[in-house]
């Protein structure tokens, strides 16, 4: 009996000593979790108000914003880091809102429980916390400012400074978590031979989806800023990070994700690091070094282009190591995996060539890019939007081995040595390829009227594709993908009718038929499946697990 007493007193001494810890936790998490704006001194920005002069354009003296009838924002913003911020906010402001409606509607989407929602925001602060030491004055104070024009009415995730800062690491800090290659994007460049006049020239899909609604309102960001070089980049409300941007020097970036490990602590934002690139460096060397003074969370690839270098490298870089893969030719292509001596054998990276699509799509932009030369900014949107798989072969509309996976929020083609870049439209980069020439724009001096800024006799025109019948099957099937994942009916016959070819859409029909318990005819499916070009081998092997799983619940 006396024993029992001892080791009950022991079990009841450990549990307090537990529940404790555990109280203590959860009281430094919730302290950490809201990030305090910087203490920074008024600004003069913060009374001036947005003026409508015509038709989409409204102005803050020298500064704009305006939509073109392909739909795209456009908007020019200068001055000092917190004057820039407050005025892209009042500009912006509309589009700010919506995008984080859209954002929190697709978040609630993929993750409906409320008390769920509110312990990942925990988390996510908690993996934040020293997020402010690793962005730098100026970005705080730009965010700070941008925060502003935020909604209030959000503040269930945090305040508006927080909000809007943690924003900026929700790419870094997702694809980490499950490595969910929410950014599964494909890069290249060519010049010298490899190109019509032997400029250099860049292309990129940035295949990034978190629900339609947030790619709608797409930004060409066009920014003066008071210290470093001006420079052009696509984006959306609320983001001054960078994802694709071209600075006036001719020096261009773009971003890959790489297979992470699970952060345990926050670092400066990929989005942010390809910012600074932008924004301060003029040439590869000068890109290299700022890359190397800022430490990630995550591993990612920096293609860079440089027109004063004449050739393209990528940066690779990982939360411990960077390098550098230069192709010593005339051409380079990168999607998701490292090439470089140095980490090409990393572990991870070696996870990442055998399981997923990477590989393949290096292979197929390889052939494109060969059959294609010498390339032009046309032939560029051609590889850009091409859906096939190797050898030209019928994978399905929107597999992720195509360079064209149908989920861009945008494509983009750069020519360095003239400071023009090609911005898609809607739907993804089938829509036309808007041409901006960076000189003209800059030397506007403001906006008075609404006028066209984009260079329109040299756009490139919509694809083809989309007025045909196989393009409106897409739709249908792609329908029928998010009504699964939104829990509703599905038609199996019409999903797997509107894109024969794709493996997804037989996965999509057998996982319908399996939630009804339907288990012969999801067997069915999931047979079709495995016959035809998965993406991944993660994917085969979890159709595999769902195919024995109906088989098993035949047998009883």
């Amino acid at each position: 009996m006396r024993l029992l007493k001892k080791a009950l007193k022991w079990l009841v001494t450990c549990l307090g000593i537990f529940l404790f810890i555990f109280i203590v936790f959860c009281i430094y998490v919730w302290c950490v979790s809201d990030i305090e704006p910087p203490k920074l001194a008024a600004s003069p920005a913060s009374a001036l108000q947005s003026q409508h002069i015509a038709g989409s354009l409204y102005t803050i003296n020298e500064n704009w914003i305006r939509q073109n009838k392909y739909g795209l924002h456009e908007m020019y913003v200068a001055g000092a880091p917190y004057e820039r911020g407050i005025i892209t906010g009042k500009l912006s402001q509309p589009l700010i809102v919506e995008q984080e409606v859209a954002f929190t509607e697709q978040i609630r989407q993929m993750i409906p429980s409320e008390s769920y929602l509110k312990f990942l925001k925990y988390i996510v602060g908690f993996m934040n916390r020293d997020l402010p030491d690793h962005v730098t004055d100026e970005y705080k104070a730009e965010i700070y400012g941008i925060s502003q024009s935020a909604a209030d009415s959000f503040s269930w995730i945090g305040n508006n400074y927080a909000r809007i800062l943690n924003y900026h690491a929700a790419h870094d800090i997702g694809h980490a978590l499950q490595n969910m290659m929410l950014v599964g994007c494909t890069s290249f460049g060519a010049w010298g031979d490899k190109t019509d006049n032997g400029s250099m020239l860049i292309g990129r899909n940035f295949d990034f989806w978190v629900g339609d609604r947030f790619a709608h309102n797409k930004i060409v960001s066009f920014n003066k800023p008071d210290k470093g070089f001006r420079f052009m980049s696509v984006t959306w409300g609320g983001f001054t990070g960078v994802v694709s941007g071209m600075n006036e020097k001719g020096l261009t970036v773009t971003i890959n994700a790489a297979r992470s490990d699970i952060p345990f602590g926050a670092a400066t934002p990929v989005s942010l690091v390809a910012r600074e690139v932008l924004q301060y460096a003029s040439n590869i060397d000068e890109a290299i070094q700022v890359a190397r003074r800022r430490k990630m969370f995550v591993s990612e690839s920096f293609l860079v282009g440089s027109a004063t270098d004449h050739k393209a490298v990528v940066i690779e870089k990982t939360p411990k190591e960077l390098a550098v893969y230069d192709p010593q030719g005339d051409n380079i292509q990168c999607t998701n995996h490292y090439q470089s001596d140095k980490l090409k054998s990393q572990e991870l990276n070696r996870q990442q060539m055998d399981k997923s699509a990477s590989v393949y799509r290096y292979q197929r932009l390889q052939q494109l890019m060969a059959a294609n030369y010498p390339l032009t900014p046309e032939k560029l949107a051609n590889i850009l939007r091409d859906r096939r798989g190797l050898n030209d072969a019928n994978i399905g509309n929107g597999n992720e081995k195509a360079i064209n996976q149908l989920i861009a929020h945008h494509s983009i083609i750069f020519q360095p040595d003239s400071l023009r870049a090609w911005v898609s439209t809607e739907p993804w980069q089938l829509g036309t390829y808007v041409c901006y020439d960076l000189r003209k724009v800059f030397a506007l001096r403001g906006l008075q009227q609404d006028v066209d800024v984009a260079d329109t006799m040299r756009n490139i025109p919509a694809d083809t594709f989309l007025a045909t019948n196989e393009y409106r099957q897409f739709l249908t099937f792609r329908a029928n993908k998010l009504a699964l994942l939104q829990h509703k009916p599905v038609d199996t016959a019409q999903t797997v009718h509107s894109n024969p070819n794709f493996y997804d859409a037989y996965r999509i029909a057998g996982d319908y038929c399996r939630e009804n318990r339907w288990y012969a005819a999801a067997a069915g499916y999931y047979h079709r499946a495995l016959a035809l070009e998965i993406a991944t081998k993660d994917e085969r092997e979890s159709i595999t697990r769902k195919l024995r799983d109906c088989e098993n619940q035949l047998k009883k």
